[in-house]
């Protein structure tokens, strides 16, 4: 599997790893820690040391019960920060973490190569086809209802049936529209509970069926910490036990805080995966 990020092929028949850039200040782990040129650029050429292949920049929070905040000032925040690391950064791969098509259309004429949205279209009905005319990759996740009503939105039928059911009918609007690289996200930790995320992380195989890549997001979540009882600061070592189930799982790429450690958790699959019987 490849997707086409910008004229670059990018081959995930090995996994790819995601690094996370937050550019607000409530977001659950590291809100407010990115809010200067420095700090952006610093944490940016880590991540990109470290061996990300993506770089997902977000400026609205989706942590559950996070506040709304209006399109201006989610521009306002992730616009300049994109200009800023094309020119820092040539050739970077940036991903944009949002559901609003005018987000998407800003910052894709910027020069982003990738959109990720947390709603799958459902949150703004442009969206699909802004990316459609922009012909880049799209990263689809499942959710019900948006980040402030999710957290009461987690009874299903039949979970894992449920979702792959929203993906189908997703890919399939995506595909009558032209978007040809398309990336399925199952959502950990939006609209679900602790059991159910374990659920879709356990049979987290059954969504390859779909033929196209599968990311996993589970970095520092509440489905870790929680458990364990601790913090997301915390969540690091849970973080990397769990990316390797979902690299067993089929998942192709892994989003992160934390990339070094990512990066370690596919090398070492790799050995697993080559390892003769």
């Amino acid at each position: 599997m490849t997707l086409n990020c910008n004229g670059q092929l990018i081959d995930l028949s090995i996994p790819k790893v995601m690094g996370v850039l937050n550019l607000t200040p409530d977001s659950f782990y590291d809100g407010g820690k990115y809010k200067d040129e420095k700090s952006i650029l610093s944490q940016t050429e880590k991540m990109l040391q470290e061996g990300a292949a993506f770089i997902d920049a977000g400026a609205y929070s989706s942590r559950p019960g996070a506040d709304d905040i209006p399109v201006e000032e989610e521009l306002r925040r992730i616009v300049p920060v994109v200009e800023l690391l094309l020119r820092h950064f040539p050739g970077i791969l940036i991903s944009i973490d949002t559901f609003r098509s005018k987000v998407a259309k800003e910052t894709l004429d910027a020069g982003v190569a990738l959109i990720n949205d947390i709603s799958a279209g459902h949150l703004d009905p442009g969206m699909m086809e802004t990316v459609a005319k922009a012909r880049v990759p799209y990263i689809m996740m499942h959710m019900k209802g948006n980040p402030r009503t999710m957290k009461d939105m987690n009874t299903y039928t039949d979970l894992v049936e449920d979702i792959r059911y929203y993906f189908s009918e997703r890919l399939a609007s995506a595909r009558a529209l032209g978007i040809h690289d398309l990336v399925i996200d199952p959502g950990f930790g939006f609209a679900k509970n602790i059991a159910q995320n374990y659920e879709l992380l356990r049979q987290l195989s059954l969504f390859s069926t779909f033929g196209v890549p599968v990311l996993a997001g589970l970095s520092r979540k509440s489905m870790i910490y929680k458990v364990l009882g601790t913090t997301p600061a915390e969540a690091l070592n849970g973080t990397t036990a769990l990316n390797m189930v979902a690299l067993l799982g089929g998942a192709s790429i892994l989003r992160v805080h934390d990339v070094k450690e990512a990066v370690e958790c596919v090398a070492l699959y790799g050995q697993l995966s080559d390892a003769s019987p």
